[in-house]
């Protein structure tokens, strides 16, 4: 059996840096991480959000110009271009985490580890255990499912959104918070028609009230339909979409549904493909 100084468990921010620091005092580390290397902000995060924000903020741009003199012609937007350009930023900062980590020795593998016993690690992939002095669970938070609604099996959370094939022509997103609320304003910058569901009475709730209720009525000049006091019910495929009930109005068709209900701790089991 493999004996170590640490096992980390997780290769996102925390984990990766804990091991290098680590690593650079001559601990013998292992860092474990059944995804890639990056974690959530790196992978299906931060990094990648920011740059369909910025892709999706070239349309008012474009517009805004001709007042300054610009005549811009022809504009068209190619989902597929700005997919394969995250992907590629995306991999080469996976890169340079992987080469950071090989370069002050720290060994990293990919599996989704285990508690053996109290010291006793089980790299899963392989059935290999490994007896650590030290253990760190640096595993982030995974998105909140939603509730057991019909069809719930449909939704998808804020890490599938970055994998589309297809730009969707029209998106239902739940939820009230940053990241509900950045990803509808991405899709509707991007041409799609977005309806936003949240179950409170305005959207941000914890921010100033005066921000929330001017950023509502911006989302609806840009033509974002916004629900609050209302909850998506159902989901239901319907002619290569989705037929969503929501509280209160006639079922909205859609081509995605996307429920950003915030994040727990990723500890434990989750459904399949969750």
């Amino acid at each position: 059996m493999k004996e170590v100084d640490l096992f980390v468990i997780g290769g996102g921010s925390g984990g990766l840096r804990a091991a290098r620091v680590a690593a650079s005092y001559g601990a013998k580390v292992i860092l474990a991480e059944e995804h890639r290397i990056g974690g959530t902000c790196v992978i299906r995060g931060c990094v990648p959000k920011k740059l369909f924000v910025y892709a999706s903020r070239f349309a008012d741009d474009f517009r805004d110009s001709a007042g300054y003199g610009w005549t811009v012609e022809g504009t068209r937007f190619d989902w597929g271009t700005l997919v394969a350009n995250k992907d590629r930023e995306i991999a080469r900062l996976e890169a340079a985490y992987t080469g950071n980590l090989d370069r002050i020795g720290v060994e990293h593998v990919k599996s989704r580890a285990s508690f053996h016993d109290g010291r006793t690690v089980r790299l899963e992939a392989f059935g290999e255990l490994v007896r650590a002095s030290n253990v760190l669970i640096a595993t982030g938070s995974w998105p909140h499912p939603g509730d057991a609604i019909p069809g719930i099996e449909h939704a998808i959370s804020s890490n599938d959104v970055f994998e589309f094939r297809e730009l969707p022509r029209s998106i239902v997103v739940q939820g009230g918070g940053y990241t509900a609320v950045e990803f509808a304003c991405v899709f509707a910058g991007l041409g799609s028609s977005v309806t936003l569901v949240y179950r409170g009475e305005n959207i941000l709730r914890g921010f100033d009230g005066d921000v929330r209720s001017h950023l509502k009525a911006e989302l609806e000049r840009k033509g974002i339909r916004v629900l609050c006091g209302a909850k998506v019910t159902s989901i239901a495929p319907s002619d290569g979409g989705y037929r969503i009930g929501v509280d209160g109005v006639a079922p909205i068709i859609a081509d995605k549904v996307l429920f950003a209900l915030g994040r727990h701790p990723n500890t434990g089991s989750r459904p399949e493909g969750r």
